[in-house]
């Protein structure tokens, strides 16, 4: 029953707490307000999930965020560098990643890893969730970039969530 009455603890509370954050109050009208909303909106929403694939590896998972986190350091320094040169030394360029895992949230999750290290921008999904389009600032190498993705981003994610 307690399931079905709070669908979503953790975002309900998220909610509630976020609501009151934005507020930067704890009047009794805001905090009544946080809590309708913290439970009726998990409610509404709360049919619209699609079942998602769960984490089988947490430490794993804990491991590419580190990856990621350094990546994106190092690509600053890259992009900065590449921009502080001479323009005419950047090649733009667009590529079509092949895709191995097939899963909505992995894709994501691929895709905004993509997006957030300097110099790539995941683009588009195809329809059959099969390519990642990809475009890089510097694209000097199309098959390296494709290798790079799918070695460093793509292959824990599959094995992150078990796909």
């Amino acid at each position: 029953m307690r399931s079905r009455l709070l669908p979503m603890p953790v975002q309900s509370l998220l909610l509630f707490l976020v609501w009151l954050l934005m507020n930067n109050t704890l009047e009794t009208g805001h905090i009544v307000l946080a809590a309708v909303l913290a439970f009726i909106i998990p409610l509404a929403v709360n049919r619209l999930q699609h079942p998602q694939p769960t984490i089988q590896k947490p430490l794993l998972a804990l491991r590419y965020v580190m990856l990621v986190l350094m990546d994106i350091v190092i690509a600053n320094m890259q992009v900065a560098v590449l921009i502080l040169g001479p323009l005419k030394k950047m090649q733009p360029g667009f590529v079509a990643v092949p895709l191995d895992i097939t899963q909505k949230l992995p894709i994501t999750l691929l895709a905004s890893t993509v997006s957030l290290t300097p110099g790539t921008v995941s683009c588009d999904v195809s329809e059959d969730h099969c390519w990642l389009y990809v475009h890089a600032l510097n694209l000097v190498d199309e098959q390296e970039l494709i290798a790079s993705i799918k070695t460093r981003y793509e292959a824990p994610l599959k094995e992150i969530f078990g796909c």
